[in-house]
Order: C-alpha cells, then sequence, then structure tokens
C-alpha cells in the first residue's frame, strides 16, 4: 500500500507531466480514498472500465483518457454526472495522463508501439525523445506497405487500414504518432519517413498520403495506445508494490 499522493507525485515527476501544454488535465482529476493497494489502468475512464474498477475494488483508476477536454461542457449532467458519481460514491481516485503519456521514451505509447513493432527508434521529428510526439525509426529489414500492415495486425490484433502511396515502395524509415495524430502526416513526410502510422484516419488523409507520396496505417486510436497506460501500471507495481490488473474495454476505433 502507497498513499496517493506519494504514487502522485512519482507519475507526475516520471512522466514531466508539468512539461506540457495539453488539452486536458494531467494527473489526478478525481480524489478517492488516500491510501491506495490496487490500481486498475485502462485507455479510457468510460462506464464499463468504471464498473470494472468498482467490481475489483480498486483504489486507484489510471487512465490515458481522462475527464475535463478543452472547451467539453462544464455543467454536470447525464453522463457526466453517473461517471463522476461512481468514482466519488466508491472513492476510487482517478488518474490520468495524456500526451506525457505518448511521449514519454520507454513506457509511453510510442516507445510501447515501437518495441511490439520491432523498430528501432531514431528520434522525434518534433523534438527530444521525451517531449516529441512524432516518432522516427527504421525496421530491421526493408518491406513493403502490405507487409507492414501485417505485421501491425499481428502486433495489435487489428488489421490497419492501409493508404499506399503509388510512387513509393518498399519501407525502410516509418514514422508513427499513437492516437488521433492523422494530420502529423506532414511532417513524418518532411522528415523523410516512407510510412507513417498513427491511430485514426480523416477524408483528407488519403489524399495527402497519395499527393505526398508516402503510406498510410490507420491502426486504430484505442488499438495504438492500449500499451503506454498497462507499462506504467506494471512499473507502479514494481516500484511499490501494489497489486496492477489491465481491463482492455473493446473498441474497434
Amino acid at each position: 500500500m502507497i498513499a496517493r499522493d506519494q504514487l502522485v507525485a512519482a507519475c507526475d515527476t516520471l512522466l514531466d507531466a508539468s512539461h506540457f501544454k495539453d488539452y486536458t488535465l494531467n494527473g489526478l482529476q478525481v480524489a478517492g480514498r488516500e491510501d491506495v493497494a490496487r490500481v486498475m489502468t485502462g485507455v479510457t475512464a468510460c462506464q464499463a472500465l468504471l464498473d470494472a474498477a468498482v467490481a475489483w475494488r480498486a483504489d486507484l483508476l489510471l487512465v490515458h483518457h481522462g475527464y475535463f477536454w478543452k472547451n467539453e461542457p462544464v455543467a454536470v449532467t447525464g453522463m457526466k454526472r453517473r461517471r463522476l458519481r461512481t468514482l466519488l460514491v466508491n472513492d476510487i481516485n482517478l488518474l490520468a495522463y495524456h500526451l506525457p503519456l505518448d511521449a514519454h521514451a520507454e513506457l509511453g505509447n510510442n516507445a510501447q508501439l515501437a518495441r511490439r513493432l520491432g523498430v528501432v527508434v531514431e528520434g522525434c521529428a518534433d523534438g527530444e525523445l521525451g517531449e516529441g510526439l512524432v516518432w522516427l525509426g527504421s525496421l530491421p529489414e526493408p518491406c513493403g506497405a502490405r507487409e507492414l500492415a501485417g505485421r501491425v495486425d499481428s502486433a495489435l490484433s487489428r488489421a490497419p487500414l492501409l493508404i499506399e502511396a503509388p510512387e513509393r515502395s518498399d519501407i525502410q524509415r516509418l514514422a508513427w504518432c499513437t492516437g488521433g495524430a492523422q494530420d502529423m502526416i506532414v511532417q513524418a513526410w518532411e522528415a523523410g519517413a516512407d510510412a507513417f502510422l498513427s491511430g485514426e484516419i480523416s477524408e483528407r488523409t488519403t489524399h495527402l498520403a497519395r499527393e505526398l507520396g508516402i503510406h498510410y496505417l490507420a491502426a486504430g486510436h484505442h488499438a495504438t495506445e492500449r500499451y503506454g497506460v498497462k507499462a506504467l501500471g506494471d512499473w507502479l507495481a514494481r516500484e511499490f508494490g501494489v497489486e496492477h490488473r489491465f481491463v482492455d474495454i473493446d473498441n474497434p476505433a
């Protein structure tokens, strides 16, 4: 068991949370009991994950997508009220890290995705490792776009949507950013990547990929961001001896 404030401070420091200008609050979003023995992790603090935390009697829920996003309605009604009531009635802490968990050089979503795909990390197109969000790396051996799509499917258990660039053949240099980062395809192209992998795709992304001449793989927002929060939960278990359980709420998007 560890004091909640000690655990939160450790995560804030590890992820350098105060360094990031984000669309949401990083850190403790809802305060529950002061001591933590059980930590549940998941991608998004949806009602299904909250219910799982209640059933397991978690003391703290750690997620990548929490609450209080920029420009969202402030009224505590409907779905928001039900979610907050679940946490407050059951005295469960909600801890959330968005961009800091994307960027972390070892435990972050981008780092964990590279590990699963066997990509050799070389740096970032938009800053230093640990700060940047558009990661760059090389494949052990060049491969075709469809072969890479198959590797992504095997690694994430989700077939990516592939947009092939007709003028480009094998892929050696890969750029990636998990989640809703489809518009960063331009930065990936400017950095000399043969392909860019992210979570979501927009209508415009297809035209950008084809006209810039860079392969694009949309591997799912949820699917690409399962592994950072799990790695952070495993780190907490090792460092502080808390019990950790990762719960994957199925999401095809």
